[in-house]
């Protein structure tokens, strides 16, 4: 008999119930893929070209394991299975590598190398950030193949091993194999979802720029009690500079830095949200930032300003001595409604319009660390993506026009031309980049079960269904 979607989703949940997914978890976190080290080099390469690809052996991939074009990094794998070239590509991104394992900061002896069972939380670097994620999407592939026979499209699965430090030289990567790459359409599990009982849609990422605000008035302090109130004094000038640029509430003042306009069905999609308040995550406050925006439009649709660092003399050890220097950094996260290049323009005509000429601007290297990215909420892929899903939980799904964070989205959208799509299986309790990292059980579970019926609706049409 021919196989069905039910079907496909039944298979995906006995491998979680089985616990085959867990062995196969196990395996993947077990490799210490920390990018910030560079002594990881050869286990990230061990990763792509050893841990991975067995996983996608018995299902017909072909293997590419290919350089960085930036030297001293990690590799990327490419792993495709082409069915039809007529029928469509979908291009699976996960990323392999993880933030530093903070052993020595683990709750109970918990080893961040090895998944540790607690009740439904899965504990271990990578359950959620990355590895926890791809390997949903890898199963629910196997579970589609092992139920229809063939997926009924093609599909390329990119691991990059470099995203937990800016994905240094993927652009230029996905330029030099853009045709290995392509695809009809950028599907991505990563993140944190709004809830805990709704699956999610996340069409692309806030932008972040970064940069230092400096006062240099002299290289060298002076005693407060023959110069104070004499000299300027560096801190008090910066300090006022930053004033200038949020009001004692929060509200943004450059002029330049709001976003202007915002499609309607972006708004649309923000007030739609359902955001869940869970126990160990701040909420934040009702009056900090715009005023009369709601939270999920201050966090998704609004540009936000943070203070990062602020330093002025010498704060372990406190001097009786006008300071002449004071230097604070500064980010800015803004959606693809403010372009990264007006944000440091914009700020210097502000503070010399509020008479702080003298406070410099020094922008990062690399001062945007992934640019802003957004897939139309009604691209057709997108509502055929929200379609599967809410079919599969009989539920609507939360759609954000982009997450609050960053991510390499807009790379693969303007080098590759697709429409990208994440779909996130974790919740902001989840510890990533922490100590403690760790997954909820059933999330995982019911990840294979949105996935396996995802893959089965993509290949519906190349099997007539």
């Amino acid at each position: 008999m021919p196989g069905t979607r039910s079907g496909a989703i039944a298979r995906a949940h006995r491998c979680f119930d089985g616990g085959d997914y867990l062995d196969r978890l196990r395996a993947l976190v077990a490799v210490p893929t920390e990018s910030q080290l560079p002594e990881r080099l050869p286990d990230l390469r061990r990763y792509c070209a050893e841990t991975l690809p067995p996983l996608l052996d018995d299902m017909g991939f072909a293997h590419q394991v290919l350089d960085n074009p930036e030297a001293g990094r990690g590799p990327v794998l490419v792993s495709t299975r082409m069915e039809d070239p007529a029928r469509p590509t979908v291009l699976v991104y996960g990323h392999g590598d993880v933030v530093r394992g903070l052993a020595p900061q683990w709750s109970n002896g918990r080893d961040p190398w090895a998944v540790t069972i607690e009740g439904d939380r899965w504990y271990g670097r990578g359950t959620v950030d990355n590895k926890g994620q791809h390997l949903i999407a890898i199963e629910s592939l196997r579970a589609v193949l092992a139920e229809r026979g063939s997926l009924g499209f093609n599909v390329k699965v990119l691991v990059e091993t470099g995203e937990e430090v800016g994905s240094p030289g993927l652009a230029e990567f996905l330029e030099r194999h853009r045709e290995t790459c392509a695809a009809d359409v950028f599907i991505a599990l990563d993140g944190p979802r709004q809830t805990t009982f709704l699956p999610e849609v996340s069409l692309g990422a806030r932008g972040a720029v970064a940069f230092d605000l400096a006062v240099d008035f002299r290289a060298t302090e002076h005693h407060s009690g023959h110069f104070g109130g004499v000299l300027d004094d560096a801190g008090f000038v910066l300090a006022h500079a930053l004033a200038s640029i949020v009001t004692p509430r929060g509200r943004i003042l450059v002029e330049g830095w709001l976003p202007k306009d915002v499609p309607a069905s972006v708004t649309e999609a923000i007030d739609g949200l359902t955001i869940e308040d869970m126990p160990g995550v701040p909420q934040g406050s009702a009056d900090w930032g715009e005023p009369g925006l709601s939270k999920p439009r201050r966090i998704y649709g609004w540009t936000s300003v943070i203070v990062l660092a602020f330093t002025c003399g010498h704060p372990d050890a406190p001097t009786n001595a006008v300071q002449g220097r004071a230097r604070a950094r500064l980010q800015v996260r803004h959606t693809v409604d403010l372009p990264a290049e007006e944000v440091v323009p914009a700020l210097r005509r502000h503070l010399d319009a509020q008479g702080f000429g003298m406070v410099q601007i020094h922008e990062m290297m690399n001062r945007a660390m992934f640019p802003a990215s957004r897939t139309p909420p009604d691209n057709p892929w997108v509502k055929r993506v929200v379609a599967s899903l809410a079919r599969s939980s009989n539920r609507r799904p939360n759609v954000l026009p982009n997450s609050s964070g960053s991510s390499p989205t807009e790379l693969f959208r303007q080098i590759l031309g697709v429409p990208a799509i994440w779909i996130p299986n974790s919740y902001p309790g989840c510890n990533q980049h922490g100590p403690d990292e760790h997954a909820l059980a059933p999330l995982l579970r019911e990840g294979l079960g949105l996935m396996a019926g995802l893959w089965w609706d993509v290949g519906a049409e190349g099997h007539g269904a």
